[in-house]
């Protein structure tokens, strides 16, 4: 059920998937669904969950040592997981799902691990003396949400090719990092 539910989402995004297209792509009724999925809303957090796993499968393959290098690392492994993987990305990142872990609580309890790698590296980075005060959740924050929303920039054709976008994207990332950044360590 789940990989149908997964090929319908494949082919055509949250719209593809119905029960009743699910139940025709594995061959039950769409009430024996039910039995495994109580709703559409719990296939589409199996879904988001799936994309999450994809993501963070990803950011444990980061290997970085210094906490600078890792971040860097961790927004190109972003940019490539969005553009080799987009229905994953899609699935992770902009599919409403109940489950989906909401700011800054769950952030913050630690219920995201890449995020909570990424804060662990923010702190790693302000104990050397490189990142200012900012507060570590507002700094995630930034860093999380500028490369999602220069994604969805490019997926609606706003760049002329990729390319261009990955050339953007990067400098836009490392500008954003370096603001938080002391002078004495830009």
């Amino acid at each position: 059920i789940f990989l149908a539910a997964r090929a319908l989402f494949d082919e055509g995004g949250a719209e593809g998937i119905s029960m009743r297209r699910i139940a025709e792509k594995v061959g039950i009724t769409p009430m024996a669904i039910y039995k495994h999925y109580p709703d559409k809303d719990a296939l589409l957090n199996a879904l988001m969950l799936d994309g999450f796993a994809a993501w963070e499968a990803r950011v444990a393959k980061l290997d970085a040592d210094q906490p600078l290098a890792w971040l860097e690392q961790m927004s190109e492994a972003y940019l490539d997981f969005a553009l080799e993987e987009p229905r994953r990305y899609e699935a992770a990142f902009l599919l409403k799902a109940s489950a989906a872990r909401r700011y800054p609580g769950d952030f913050v309890a630690g219920r995201s691990p890449a995020i909570s790698q990424m804060m662990a590296r923010i702190e790693q980075a302000k104990v050397q003396g490189l990142i200012d005060d900012t507060p570590t959740i507002d700094i995630a924050i930034s860093l999380a949400a500028l490369p999602q929303g220069l994604v969805d920039i490019y997926r609606a054709g706003r760049f002329v090719d990729e390319a261009e976008f990955r050339t953007a994207f990067r400098k836009a990332l490392s500008h954003c990092l370096h603001s938080f950044m002391k002078k004495e360590a830009r």
